[in-house]
């Protein structure tokens, strides 16, 4: 099958006086999975429908191998979906549900077998072809509905929460299981999802959007690291920010005054944003705790605090350490026999120069 490209061209829609979607660029590439990821009322949900047919732009274009469809149907456009309700039709076996949409564009019988057979053997379900939906467990329904949507052979494969509706340990391996299957069939895929995790450990790219506007465009790794504004910041992982007033911006330094923490002094490492407020951004995990006056490293930032909290989360123990007026995220890896931070205790903080990001505040 050809493999195809996704584009959105200033995409624009409103219900009423509510702009929902505003002014939407994208470009997805042929055979690329990628992500729409967001919290709920951001529009990812929304612009999915859109590209399927089921809601209609208003402005610009969707672009399907370089061609319009915004005025197409959802039939006329070779697109599949699958929801996160499964959908699937509860009186029909788990053959005729996969077989279904065949039947719906007339093909003939003996195509029909040959398709659902490779279908239900795609994604594992060979032996299951004769059970009804609420035989299967909740994995299982979500492979029929994905044979469903495959056995038309789409050229585009659009996935709306599809593993909200399992529990942690199914979902951690019915997302392998997709991502193996989209290698296989190797289909352009836009997954929407508002759970991080989940679009971090299968996207080749991903777009963040708030507001129905998108915020940032990349693979998982640079909006982790290089987040551009505070909203990603915040959203993709979880962030510490600082509010600093810029002292001095020379050649090789950047000095900020961070309130109730004092004067940092950061390497340019690239150019700062423009404005005379900055916010000094890190994660959890850039920080090193320390008690001892002596014998720190020179090349960490070090600053003075007390643990409030402390959360244990198996692999690490994340700390909330009140620095200033300022709350700060500290995880520190576990290991059996590790000591931990007793709340009350006076701490001092190591934060590595390079794992900051300064954004515009």
């Amino acid at each position: 099958m050809k493999k195809v490209s996704v584009q959105c061209r200033d995409v624009r829609l409103a219900f009423g006086s509510t702009e929902v979607l505003k002014g939407i660029d994208l470009d997805i590439q042929p055979g690329e999975f990628f992500a729409l990821l967001g919290p709920s009322g951001s529009g990812k949900s929304t612009l999915l429908r859109l590209i399927a047919g089921f809601n209609r732009n208003q402005g610009g274009q969707v672009l399907i191998d370089g061609v319009d469809v915004s005025g197409k149907a959802p039939w006329e456009r070779n697109i599949g979906m699958v929801f996160q309700s499964y959908a699937l039709w509860p009186h029909l076996s788990v053959w005729d549900n996969v077989a279904f949409g065949l039947v719906e564009r007339r093909i003939d019988k003996a195509t029909i077998a040959q398709k659902v057979g490779a279908a239900l053997e795609l994604v594992g379900l060979a032996p299951y072809g004769q059970r009804r939906p609420n035989q299967l467990s909740g994995g299982q329904q979500q492979r029929v509905a994905l044979a469903r949507t495959i056995v038309i052979e789409p050229q585009v494969l659009l996935l709306d929460e599809p593993l909200s509706n399992l529990d942690k340990t199914l979902r951690v391996q019915m997302r392998r299981e997709l991502l193996a299957l989209q290698r296989r069939l190797g289909i352009t895929t836009i997954f929407v999802t508002h759970d991080q995790e989940e679009a971090m450990t299968t996207a080749d790219r991903m777009a963040v959007l708030d507001q129905g506007v998108v915020q940032q465009v990349g693979p998982p790794s640079t909006l982790y690291d290089d987040p551009v504004n505070s909203f990603v910041a915040n959203f993709v992982g979880t962030m510490n920010l600082l509010p600093g007033q810029v002292r001095e911006r020379g050649a090789q330094a950047l000095t900020l005054n961070v309130g109730g923490v004092g004067d940092l002094q950061f390497p340019r490492v690239g150019a700062a944003p423009p404005g005379d407020r900055l916010m000094v951004s890190f994660r959890p995990h850039s920080l090193r705790v320390d008690v001892a006056a002596a014998g720190r490293d020179p090349g960490l930032l070090w600053m003075p605090g007390t643990v409030e909290s402390l959360e244990f989360l198996g692999e690490f123990t994340r700390y909330h350490v009140r620095v200033g007026a300022h709350r700060i995220a500290v995880d520190e890896a576990h290991r059996a026999g590790l000591r931990a931070w007793a709340v009350g205790s006076a701490v001092t903080l190591g934060l590595d120069p390079s794992q900051v990001r300064l954004l515009a505040d």
